[in-house]
């Protein structure tokens, strides 16, 4: 499409740069009507669209019915990183993944009737990160970036500023409320999202005493790794990555002896795991580190589950070993099936933490996969527990610098090309763009040709318009999809520190209880029957 050429030295060169843009746009258009439509025939149709719409207005007028009962069971999925064009362009994937043009399919988290924004700011930032966030939506207070589990009085690094701000995590709240809780993650079980459920840490990179400054030792503050096993008394199921963090420095890793970089990291010479496995023997509990292990598990012989799959992050779902390293999907699976055992039910949080770390380095292909794989295991958690009693909500921390765009036609891969060249620098430019990391290349003083290199395979950095060694997060709200008890609860646009607190009335846990003294199971609202009262009185008055 050279031929569309700005030519700048024309007097009137902005008008005829409208008038460019406008011919590109519209050449985009036309030559897609020239290829074979890539979407069903019955497309065509009007009846097709208007049938679709009134399925779903039937299932809309449905919801009236709202549900009241109380929620046994809460889980909480949150894609690290998860933005809303993360969630769409993972939907288009989904969908071409199973040979279908991808953007009609629905995700699961599409299905949740309600849904909801948050808004993602930390106390001190207006783009947030992941421990203030974290915080926000597991504690119920908004925090600091880069503080776990303590309100915002607390400074990032200041081990004095800790004590007297620590707040607790809903996750707690279920335990004492006689709930089995699990926290299920593919990153470190000391990282950022995990860490606000049951430590509280004034620096999220406290993963163990030998990451902490020696002035924070001699001052009493705690590494999170030791915080998981020390803080709530034993959390049933614990699993994701971390290992190393665990053991004695320099202690070989059990599956990768020869690597130095995987070795332990404790500096004060505790066996944080065989601490665990001693305490949990005679507590039908058991400590794996491989898929096999966990797969060979009953999770009716299992009380307690620590299951630790690498020294740090668990890898890419792209990357993993099947034979090795279990998805997500299996961890959630078992993890369900030891947990809803207990009559009074469960808190489970999972995350799918390296969603994240995809965007960060600018592998979009990455991170989508590992948000598919993470809508994957929410439907597994649908078919092991019930709409009626289990409140499940999906949402993220926070977004990320991540977009798709171009005027791209229906079905075109999500890692394609733009079907049009820039009318600046006439070359081609994928769909999917960052606003800034790893990608920003130039040849030569110019941009990057993505025709000439494999922008397809499953490390290609898409091109970023600000060079930077990380991409940063993005500052939108996040989406928060929920079904269950009192899921309508999630409305509109809130803050994010609003979620817990909302799972905590659904279960009837925490400081909302008052409401909880139906028999009939039902989480019954005082102001909702005090409404319906004074409906009825002045009812009576009128007739």
């Amino acid at each position: 499409m050279s031929w569309l050429r700005r030519e700048t030295h024309h007097p009137h060169g902005h008008e005829n740069m409208k008038v460019t843009m406008l011919l590109i746009i519209c050449s985009s258009l036309f030559l897609g009507t020239l290829e074979t439509p890539q979407f069903p025939e019955q497309e065509k149709e009007p009846k097709f669209w208007n049938d679709w719409a009134q399925r779903t207005l039937k299932q809309a007028l449905s919801l009236q019915s709202l549900n009241f009962n109380k929620a046994k069971n809460l889980i909480l999925f949150l894609g690290d990183g998860m933005g809303v064009p993360t969630v769409t362009a993972a939907r288009i994937l989904k969908g071409q993944l199973k040979g279908k043009s991808g953007e009609e399919t629905q995700l699961e988290m599409d299905k949740f009737p309600f849904v909801s924004l948050a808004k993602t700011y930390n106390t001190n930032a207006q783009v947030a990160d992941s421990a203030g966030t974290a915080t926000a939506y597991l504690c119920g207070v908004k925090a600091n970036e880069g503080t776990v589990g303590v309100s915002a009085a607390a400074v990032r690094s200041q081990c004095n500023t800790t004590q007297g701000n620590e707040v607790t995590s809903i996750l707690r709240w279920a335990k004492e409320a006689g709930k089995s809780v699990g926290i299920v993650t593919t990153t470190r079980v000391n990282h950022a999202t995990p860490s606000a459920a049951y430590a509280h840490s004034v620096d999220r990179d406290w993963y163990s005493d030998n990451e902490m400054p020696e002035e924070a030792l001699q001052s009493g503050c705690k590494d999170i790794a030791r915080q998981l096993f020390e803080n709530i008394p034993n959390i049933d199921v614990i699993m994701g990555g971390g290992r190393k963090y665990m053991f004695p420095k320099n202690k070989s890793d059990v599956e990768y002896p020869n690597i130095l970089k995987h070795s332990g990291t404790r500096k004060d010479g505790r066996n944080l795991i065989q601490e665990w496995i001693d305490k949990m023997t005679q507590k039908k509990g058991h400590y794996v580190w491989n898929k096999k292990q966990l797969l060979s598990l009953n999770p009716n012989n299992v009380d307690y589950l620590l299951g630790l799959f690498e020294p740090g992050d668990l890898t890419y779902d792209l990357e993993r070993n099947i034979e090795t390293d279990p998805s997500l999907t299996e961890m959630v699976e078992v993890a369900i099936k030891i947990l809803k055992k207990n009559p009074n039910g469960f808190y489970l949080l999972v995350e799918g933490g390296r969603i994240d770390h995809g965007h960060h380095e600018g592998k979009a292909k990455q991170a989508l996969y590992e948000a598919v794989e993470m809508d994957r295991a929410i439907g597994q958690a649908g078919l092991l527990t019930s709409i009626h009693d289990t409140m499940t909500i999906v949402t993220a921390d926070h977004s990320h610098m991540f977009n798709f765009g171009g005027y791209t036609h229906r079905g075109t891969t999500i890692f394609g090309l733009a079907p049009m060249t820039s009318d600046i620098d006439q070359k081609p430019f994928t769909s999917i763009l960052y606003g800034n990391g790893p990608g920003y290349k130039t040849i030569n003083g110019a941009r990057e040709n993505v025709s000439t290199i494999d922008y397809q395979a499953n490390n290609y950095q898409a091109q970023a318009a600000v060079p930077l060694s990380m991409e940063t997060h993005g500052g939108e709200d996040v989406a928060v999809f929920a079904k269950g008890p009192l899921a309508h609860l999630l409305h509109g646009v809130q803050e994010q520190n609003y979620i817990p607190h909302v799972m905590a009335y659904a279960a009837c846990i925490g400081q909302n209880k008052e409401h909880c003294m139906s028999r009939s199971g039902t989480a019954v609202s005082h102001p909702v029957l005090s409404s319906m009262v004074v409906l009825l009185t002045i009812t009576q008055l009128l007739c």
